[in-house]
């Protein structure tokens, strides 16, 4: 049927790809992680408000 994974553990590149750094301002903002697993973006909460109001 279907191959079970057994690679799950985490790896540095991984990790390093995973920062909370916002991808349209570049600050650092705990809510980034918050957003990425709500919305899917890596955007800070003022940027996710800025593109609700302007979506531009």
């Amino acid at each position: 049927m279907t191959k079970e994974f057994k690679d799950n553990h985490l790896k540095k590149e991984d990790l390093s790809k995973f920062n909370n750094k916002c991808e349209e301002c570049k600050k650092k903002d705990k809510s980034v992680s918050q957003n990425l697993i709500l919305v899917g973006f890596k955007i800070c909460k003022s940027c996710r408000t800025s593109k609700t109001v302007f979506p531009i």
